[in-house]
């Protein structure tokens, strides 16, 4: 039978023979589990077999999750759109956002963020493709926002995530993976310290490997097929 443990295996697997065939060390690319829409207990077995970074797109029933796996060393990375009057409770439970696109989200999350925990790990989301449809900063706004979020003393800026348009093609896929790469090299020139490329999901993570990410979020193969 196929398991939560089993499918973690093979993904680590795959991850493992990209950064080989990249020229790069498997373990500085970390894997995000993207539990979104599955229960707490599959969280639970995604634990047990070594996984403790875990991406969700939808606050209340992430922070449901959060709050009953309160005693499990977990990290969460908020990975959907924000939404005004959700980013109190993003910046109260969760240890990263990869979403940021709006510079009034930022301002928000910083003034959420309690004292007492450390700064949020913030990546802008950029949109690769141009797709009027797709979020994230076109590539020409993303350093007014980087310069935004590098201000704030609640929030730790740490580089740049994607979602770009689905393709089977390979050189697609890695092209628009090279765009982002290289907007963070611009972005490090400007004098940005960005060490995170957030980039690559079941179906294109050999792809951002290939291009340099350091994070990649897997959810359809680690999980199954989810019904919403």
């Amino acid at each position: 039978m196929v398991t939560i443990a089993s499918n973690l295996q093979a993904v680590r697997t795959r991850i493992e023979r990209a950064a080989h065939a990249a020229g790069r060390h498997a373990g500085a690319i970390e894997l995000v589990a993207v539990s979104k829409t599955f229960p707490a207990g599959s969280i639970e077995q995604a634990y047990a077999a070594g996984q403790q970074a875990f991406g969700e797109n939808f606050a209340q029933e992430a922070v449901e999750k959060i709050t009953r796996l309160g005693h499990l060393p977990l990290v969460w990375h908020f990975l959907g759109p924000i939404q005004s009057n959700k980013t109190t409770l993003i910046a109260t439970q969760f240890q990263w956002v990869h979403s940021v696109e709006r510079e009034k989200i930022v301002q928000r999350l910083n003034a959420a963020r309690p004292e007492g925990l450390p700064p949020l790990n913030v990546c802008i989301q950029v949109n690769v493709s141009g797709e009027a449809t797709k979020s994230g900063v076109g590539s020409e706004d993303a350093a007014r926002l980087a310069d935004a979020v590098a201000r704030l003393p609640r929030l730790r800026l740490r580089g740049l995530m994607a979602i770009p348009e689905p393709t089977s093609d390979t050189a697609l896929q890695r092209q628009r993976f090279a765009l982002l790469r290289e907007l963070k090299d611009q972005l490090a020139a400007r004098g940005h310290a960005l060490d995170t490329l957030s980039m690559g999901m079941s179906d294109d993570l050999e792809a951002a490997i290939a291009e340099g990410a350091t994070i990649v979020r897997v959810g359809t193969a680690i999980f199954g097929s989810r019904t919403r």
